[in-house]
């Protein structure tokens, strides 16, 4: 007899519309998150392309959809221990980390406004500081706070005393839960590449070279500067950027493949600029667009605005003025010939999608580290976790696996 539950394990766009598919025609769904929060990387972007529109709209309809369903139980802050079995009838072990609040949090601040300690936010990827108690975005779902005990002082208790719920718990300690599943679906997303391992793109060196998630975060009206776009250095406006695309991406010493989505990516980060600083100039150092399909039109539309020059090139090295805090790019350009110096007040640099997971005994994986699906029958793997795509690609393919996964269900 098979057991009529499916076990994600991936809480982003992709575990999440694989979960709200599958239990929405009457199947249980156990969808398992490492962070607080669900959402993933999406939840971290300023807006879509090529629609621009923000994508808190599109989250907030399937956290409704999650918290509505009651064939849909949710695991946060946990990670799969151990996967035994087979098709129709596995054994996932899970452990459960403490988030030290409980049910009855209301996010009602009271914890923060008292809580002496601060921690980087590495939802804003460090370029702001969280308490240690914290909600992690606005629209975090679970809408509840969490700790961080690293950051902390063990014998401080303030945010206790100033819940008036009874929220928060101290004493909370990692549990082992383990679930039964007929079939299981790993939509474990991707790790933008670092780009400190590209020395000569001055990551990490030059201070005005940021990433281009990191750009999201800047751009996003819940950011660590309120949707200013404006110099980690000095916090100026910025006048002059430079994208550098494949960042590490279709680079033997690094991402041996392009990651789809980068081009587009910084398509749409120039327009972030472009309306905020009308008189603003932006280069995006190119070595091939790809824009295929309905992308084309957006690409159009860029090419048209006269402040943004393409340039096709590779950027070989990338330097402060350190009387400016500018950054100085060397890059060749293939249409004009030779080399050409750029200065710039901010380079925003194209990183790729790298795996997440790299090595797991029941998983197949190709040959850039992508999960080709389960070893054995009633595994699958969905989004980025399988290859390198966009939102939307991201939820056709999620939708189908969440066929496939009932399928497994119903046929064994």
């Amino acid at each position: 007899m098979s057991v009529e539950t499916i076990v994600i394990v991936g809480g982003g766009i992709s575990g999440i519309t694989t979960a709200v598919e599958a239990a929405e025609v009457g199947y249980n769904v156990i969808l398992v998150e490492k962070n607080a929060y669900l959402g993933g990387r999406v939840a971290q972007l300023n807006k879509y392309f090529p629609k621009l529109c923000p994508p808190y709209c599109g989250l907030e309809m399937n956290f409704r959809r999650i918290k509505l369903n009651p064939k849909i139980t949710v695991y946060t802050l946990t990670e799969v221990e151990n996967v035994s079995g087979k098709e129709g009838d596995y054994s996932i072990k899970l452990k459960v980390n403490p988030r030290y609040v409980n049910e009855k949090c209301t996010a009602c601040n009271a914890c923060a406004e008292v809580c002496p300690a601060e921690r980087s936010n590495d939802f804003n990827f460090g370029m702001n500081k969280s308490k240690a108690i914290y909600l992690p975005h606005e629209l975090a779902y679970p809408t509840k706070y969490v700790i961080d005990r690293k950051a902390c002082a063990q014998s401080c208790d303030k945010c206790v005393k100033a819940c008036v719920y009874n929220a928060i718990d101290l004493t909370m300690k990692p549990e082992t839960v383990e679930v039964k599943a007929g079939s299981i679906v790993y939509a474990t997303g991707w790790n933008p590449y670092d780009a400190t391992k590209m020395q000569n793109l001055g990551f990490g060196r030059v201070k005005n070279v940021i990433t281009n998630m990191m750009m999201e975060r800047l751009a996003a009206p819940n950011g660590p500067t309120g949707g200013k776009i404006v110099r980690p250095s000095d916090g100026r406006e910025v006048k002059k950027v430079v994208f550098v695309q494949c960042a590490g991406s279709r680079d033997q010493n690094h991402l041996n493949y392009c990651s789809a989505i980068c081009c587009m990516a910084s398509l749409k980060q120039a327009t972030y600029i472009r309306d905020r600083y009308p008189d603003a100039d932006i280069m995006i150092a190119y070595i091939d667009l790809r824009t295929p399909g309905k992308y084309e039109a957006f690409l159009n539309k860029v090419e048209n605005d006269k402040r943004i020059r393409l340039v096709k090139g590779k950027v070989a090295q990338i330097e402060e003025d350190r009387a400016t805090g500018n950054v100085i790019l060397t890059s060749e350009d293939v249409e004009g010939g030779g080399k050409s110096t750029y200065e710039a007040d901010m380079v925003v640099l194209a990183t790729g999608m790298a795996p997440s997971v790299s090595d797991h005994p029941m998983l197949a994986f190709e040959q850039n580290g992508f999960i080709l699906g389960g070893k054995a029958a009633g595994i699958y793997s969905t989004g980025v976790a399988k290859r390198p795509s966009d939102v939307t690609t991201s939820l056709q393919d999620a939708t189908g696996v969440a066929l496939k996964s009932i399928q497994s269900l119903v046929r064994s």
